[in-house]
C-alpha cells in the first residue's frame, strides 16, 4: 500500500511516498479502506525531531485520526460489518491507503460528514474533550481558550459553549470572525495579553486552555487564580515546574461516540481548513508549519 512516510528527522522536504506492506489482520481487528485522514501539529514535530529522546522506523508512518471504509473483519468481530462508514483513531499509521486496528478503535461516521470532516475529528476532539474535563469546567464558568482557532482550540470552543460557558479566544486578528461565528469572544494574543483580558472580563477567568505554548501559559497564570485549573496541551514540559495540569487519560470508543452525537445534534463541526492528496504530503506539511489559518489539514486518500 502507498503512504506518506519519512526515514529521517528534517524538514517537510524529507516526507515522500512509498509502498510499505499493509498490516496482518489478528482476529480481533479490522481493515479499513482510508478516506481521510488529519494531518495534526503533533506528527509536524514528530517529523522534525522535535521530540528528542523518540526512537523511530525506517520509513516512518504519521498520523493518529482517519475515516474510512471498513474491508475486512477479524473472525472475532461482532461489532462492526465490512462495508461500514467508519471514524477511528490509530497510533502514526493513519498516513497511509489502509489501517488495520482493533474493532473498538472505530464508531459509525454520521452519515452528513464528509470523509475529510470525518478524518479530522478523533484526534483534536478527544484530546479537547478530555482537556475540559480536566479542569472542571460548568455552565457559568469563564475559560481562556489559547491558540482558539486551531485544531483542539476549535474542538473545545464548541465543546465549552455547548455547556454553557463563556469563551475568550486567543488568535491572530485573521481569525477573529472565525471564532465569532464558533461562539467565542477573540482577542488577539501579544504582550499586553493579560490586561487586555482584564479589561475585557473585569469579573476574572475562571479556567485556561492552552494549546499554544508557553507564553501563553504563563499568561494563563497571572489570570486564573488556582493552576488546577490551567490545563495544557503546548507546554507539557513545564507542568512540573508551573504545577499545571496536562491532557492525561486514553482515546476511547465512548468518548469518540459522544463527540459524534454532538455532530449530529448540530452542536460540534469540524473545520477543514486545506484538504491535500496524500501524494502532496510535504505542502501539507509546510501548511501545518505555518501556524496560521483555522481548522483542520487534512488529506485525502482513495478518493
Amino acid at each position: 500500500m502507498k503512504a506518506a512516510v519519512f526515514n529521517q528527522f528534517g524538514g517537510a522536504e524529507i516526507m515522500e511516498i512509498k509502498r510499505v506492506p499493509v498490516p496482518n489482520l489478528e482476529k480481533n481487528q479490522i481493515r479499513i479502506k482510508v478516506m481521510a485522514a488529519g494531518l495534526q501539529p503533533v506528527d509536524v514535530k514528530i517529523r522534525s525531531g522535535f521530540f528528542k529522546d523518540m526512537v523511530i522506523d525506517s520509513p516512518q508512518l504519521l498520523g493518529n485520526e482517519f475515516s474510512g471504509i471498513v474491508v475486512e473483519v477479524g473472525s472475532d468481530v461482532i461489532s462492526v460489518s465490512k462495508g461500514d462508514h467508519v471514524i477511528g483513531w490509530t497510533t502514526l499509521s493513519a498516513h497511509a491507503e489502509y489501517v488495520v486496528i482493533n474493532a473498538n478503535q472505530v464508531v459509525k461516521k454520521p452519515s452528513h460528514m464528509s470523509w475529510e470532516e470525518a478524518g479530522a475529528l478523533s484526534a483534536s476532539g478527544q484530546t479537547a474533550l478530555m482537556a475540559l474535563d480536566g479542569i472542571h469546567i460548568s455552565n457559568g464558568d469563564t475559560l481562556l481558550i489559547h491558540a482558539a482557532a486551531g485544531g483542539v482550540g476549535t474542538m473545545a470552543v464548541q465543546l465549552a459553549r455547548s455547556r454553557g460557558i463563556k469563551v475568550i479566544g486567543t488568535s491572530s486578528e485573521a481569525n477573529h470572525d472565525y471564532l465569532r461565528r464558533l461562539g467565542a469572544i477573540p482577542i488577539k494574543y501579544g504582550d499586553d495579553l493579560v490586561d487586555n483580558v482584564k479589561k475585557l472580563v473585569p469579573e476574572g477567568v475562571d479556567a485556561a486552555l492552552d494549546a499554544a505554548g508557553p507564553e501563553a501559559l504563563y499568561a494563563s497564570i497571572k489570570l486564573v487564580s488556582s493552576n488546577d485549573r490551567i490545563i495544557t496541551t503546548a507546554s507539557r514540559h513545564l507542568i512540573e515546574k508551573t504545577g499545571v495540569k496536562t491532557v492525561v487519560g486514553e482515546r476511547t470508543q465512548a468518548r469518540l461516540y459522544q463527540l459524534t452525537q454532538l455532530v449530529e445534534e448540530g452542536l460540534l463541526q469540524v473545520y477543514v481548513r486545506k484538504a491535500f492528496d496524500l501524494e502532496d504530503a510535504v505542502e501539507a506539511h509546510r501548511e501545518v508549519e505555518t501556524g496560521h489559518g483555522h481548522g483542520k489539514v487534512v488529506f485525502t486518500i482513495n478518493q
